[in-house]
C-alpha cells in the first residue's frame, strides 16, 4: 500500500537507467540519465558511455540547461559518485558531488538504504524513457548527436497534457520556474581531478586507459583533468597534453609529437616506433625524408625528425605547406623549412585606427596668452 504524495514545485528527483545503442557504428550498452520534474511532470534524459563522476556531471549541466532553471532540492539515492559514506541517517559526501552543488546552490536529499521507491517519479520516468526513447535501438554517429536527439524528444513531450492536469507539461513548468533557482553565470566545468605519474613509456593512465605526455615528463608527478569529451594533462599550471576521452578499456592513445623529442635522440627507432605507427601524413613527408637521406645518409632521417619536431609549434597543415614550398625550391634542410614556416605564421600588423573609438580622438589645446609674461618683464625695467 502507497501514500499520494503532494510534490512541491521547484524540486526534483535524479537517477541512471541503463539500455542498449548504437553510437558509431557500434552496439554498446550506455548508461542514460534522466532528471525529473514531479510537480510539472517535466524530464530531461541524456546518455553517456558509462556512469561517472563527470557523466554524473554533465548530466546535471544538461538538464539544468533544458529547464532554464535550477531545481532547489534534489532527491538521489546512495550512488557512490555523491557519497562517500553512509553513517546512519548521516552521508558523508564526495568533493566532487559537493563542487557541483555548491555551484548551482541546490539542496540535496538522499533515500534510506534499499529505498529506491522514494523516489518513485523519476523511477517511472527511467522506465518510461526505456520503453519509448530506447526501442527500437537508437543510433546516432556520436553521443553528442544521440543526446541532442533525445532533447528533441523531451522538448516534445512538455507538449503533452496528463490526465488530471488542467494543462500541459510545458505550461506547468513555467509556473514551475518561479519557484527554481536561477542558473549560475559561471560556466560550470565538468570534470574530475585524479593525480598519476608518467611512467618511462610517457604514459599516464586515467579510467583504466593509458595517454602519452611528451618525454620530457616521463615520471612526473601530473594532474589528469578527465571530461566527457577530453582528458587534459597538467604539471603544475602548464598544460602539456590533450586528448580524446577513450570510454573503452587497456587502450592507449598516443600523440605522435609527444615522443619526436626522444627520436630525434635514437632516430633508429623512427620506423618501429608504436606512437608513429598509425600516424598519416601528407605525401610531402615521405618525399622529404628520402631526399635527405640520399644526400646526407644516416644524419638525414635526423634532420627529417627535426622538421617534424616543428610541429610542436605548428599545426600539420602549416607544416605540410612550408615542406612543400621548401621542395619547390630545393631547400630542405630544417632550418630552411622553419625560416619558410615562420615566414608564413608572420601576420601583418594593421595600422592603428579611432574609428568607433570617440573618446580617444585627438584633442585640440589652444595655446596658452603668454602677454602677462610680457607685463612682467616691463615692469622689471
Amino acid at each position: 500500500m502507497f501514500v499520494p504524495l503532494s510534490h512541491p514545485p521547484g524540486e526534483a528527483q535524479f537517477d541512471f537507467g541503463f539500455a542498449t545503442v548504437r553510437v558509431g557504428g557500434v552496439r554498446r550498452k550506455a548508461a542514460f540519465a534522466v532528471m525529473a520534474l514531479p510537480y510539472s511532470d517535466g524530464f530531461h534524459v541524456s546518455v553517456y558511455p558509462r556512469e561517472c563522476t563527470e557523466t554524473f556531471q554533465g548530466a546535471h549541466v544538461a538538464a539544468f540547461s533544458f529547464f532554464g532553471a535550477v531545481p532547489r532540492r534534489i532527491s538521489y539515492d546512495n550512488t557512490s559518485i555523491a557519497v562517500a559514506k553512509i553513517v546512519g541517517r548521516d552521508r558523508e559526501l564526495t568533493r566532487e558531488f559537493l563542487r557541483l552543488s555548491s555551484h548551482h546552490l541546490f539542496r540535496h536529499r538522499f533515500c534510506n538504504v534499499g529505498r529506491g521507491n522514494e523516489k518513485g517519479v523519476v523511477e517511472g520516468f527511467i522506465g518510461y524513457s526505456r520503453r519509448n526513447f530506447m526501442v527500437p535501438v537508437p543510433e546516432a554517429s556520436s553521443f553528442a548527436e544521440l543526446n541532442a536527439t533525445l532533447e528533441r524528444r523531451c522538448v516534445e513531450d512538455l507538449h503533452r497534457r496528463l490526465r488530471g492536469r488542467p494543462r500541459t507539461k510545458a505550461e506547468l513548468l513555467d509556473e514551475e520556474r518561479s519557484a527554481m533557482l536561477p542558473l549560475p553565470t559561471e560556466t560550470f566545468e565538468v570534470r574530475r581531478v585524479v593525480h598519476a605519474r608518467a611512467n618511462s613509456l610517457s604514459l599516464v593512465r586515467f579510467d583504466r586507459n593509458d595517454y602519452s605526455v611528451p618525454t620530457a615528463f616521463a615520471h612526473h608527478e601530473l594532474t589528469v583533468l578527465g571530461g566527457v569529451e577530453e582528458v587534459r594533462i597538467a604539471c603544475g599550471d602548464r598544460l602539456v597534453a590533450c586528448h580524446p576521452r577513450c570510454w573503452d578499456k587497456e587502450q592507449v592513445s598516443f600523440d605522435p609529437v609527444h615522443y619526436l623529442a626522444l627520436l630525434e635522440r635514437k632516430p633508429g627507432a623512427l620506423d618501429v616506433a608504436r606512437p608513429l605507427e598509425a600516424w598519416q601524413l601528407p605525401g610531402c613527408f615521405p618525399l622529404l625524408r628520402r631526399r635527405l637521406e640520399s644526400e646526407l645518409g644516416h644524419r638525414g632521417t635526423r634532420e627529417y625528425i627535426k622538421v617534424l619536431r616543428l610541429m610542436e609549434r605548428a599545426s600539420v597543415r602549416e607544416l605540410t605547406r612550408a615542406v612543400r614550398s621548401a621542395l619547390s625550391i630545393g631547400a630542405t634542410s630544417s632550418d630552411a623549412i622553419a625560416l619558410i614556416l615562420f615566414h608564413h605564421q608572420e601576420r601583418p600588423v594593421a595600422l592603428f585606427s579611432l574609428e568607433g573609438l570617440p573618446h580617444l580622438a585627438s584633442y585640440r589645446i589652444d595655446p596658452p596668452d603668454l602677454s602677462a609674461y610680457a607685463t612682467l618683464e616691463g615692469a622689471s625695467a
